[in-house]
């Protein structure tokens, strides 16, 4: 006699909601501690091998030494990365405004994207650093300068997502919202800006370091302060731990910014319709 007792179901589908909470805290703590424990071990090893082998402070000081020169000059360092942070953060809003509306520009016209993307490559195979003191010339060594050079230098990788993010909407979508007798403002707010999201954000990821380079290249030519301007100032006087310790504030607000915008992502996408994958 056969048993009426169903078997039961294996597999992922017997996950419970417990399991993936704790699979998901795994994965949350794995992301966190092991960035941490990296640089903490690389922190380690080079003061390791500064002690061991006796180098000078001028050619590479010990992370104590840096950590001490920081705290010695914190005030300067604070002032300085407030200005190129604050130009960093304005040359990127200015970078995506323009990316984004070359970008939809190039999606939605194959005249205009034939005539301009070709010269789009063209101008960003030229070195950057090279037509920065053009800038100078043009624009002064105020802030306008340095806006301007930070949004050419970032504004690329924005657009080319953006184009590419609005033009791989599946045709089936398109179709469908035509079939529905929806407009064409219609079709862009509720089928491509959603699906165009995760290519817009890793544009603008990519331009979060790009912004914070071109702020740093136009401070070494025209500031007078900045955290660019610091870096120079101090190669010319060798102190070696105030150029790593600009370094290390470049970096701490560069990863302020960067996590902004991936935060920004979770909420936009969140409201749009378009929910971000935390598993």
């Amino acid at each position: 006699m056969t048993s009426a007792i169903p078997a039961q179901p294996s597999g992922p589908a017997t996950k419970g909601p417990m399991t993936r909470v704790r699979s998901q805290l795994r994965g949350r703590i794995i992301i966190t501690v092991l960035p941490i424990a990296t640089a903490a071990g690389v922190l380690i090893f080079w003061e390791a091998i500064v002690l061991s082998l006796k180098i000078s402070p001028v050619i590479l000081p010990s992370p104590i030494q840096v950590y001490q020169k920081i705290i010695t000059l914190l005030p300067l360092f604070i002032n300085n990365s407030i200005q190129t942070g604050g130009e960093a953060v304005l040359g990127l809003v200015l970078a995506a405004a323009v990316g984004i509306g070359l970008g939809s520009a190039l999606a939605y016209s194959k005249y205009f994207r034939a005539a301009v993307y070709p010269n789009l490559v063209f101008f960003q195979l030229i070195p950057k650093v090279a037509l920065a003191p053009l800038f100078v010339i043009w624009l002064g060594i105020g802030i306008e300068s340095r806006l301007t050079f930070t949004i050419f230098i970032t504004f690329f990788p924005i657009a080319i997502s953006t184009a590419v993010g609005l033009a791989s909407i599946e045709p089936i979508y398109v179709r469908f919202c035509r079939g529905l007798t929806a407009t064409d403002w219609q079709t862009f707010k509720h089928i491509r800006v959603p699906f165009a999201l995760p290519a817009i954000f890793a544009g603008l990821k990519i331009g979060v370091t790009m912004a914070f380079i071109g702020v740093i290249v136009a401070e070494f030519i025209t500031s007078q302060s900045g955290l660019g301007y610091l870096i120079l100032f101090a190669m010319a006087r060798t102190e070696t731990a105030v150029v790593l310790g600009s370094i290390a504030f470049l970096c701490i607000i560069g990863i302020g910014v960067y996590a902004a915008v991936a935060l920004l992502e979770v909420m936009i996408r969140r409201v749009w319709g378009a929910p971000y994958d935390e598993g």
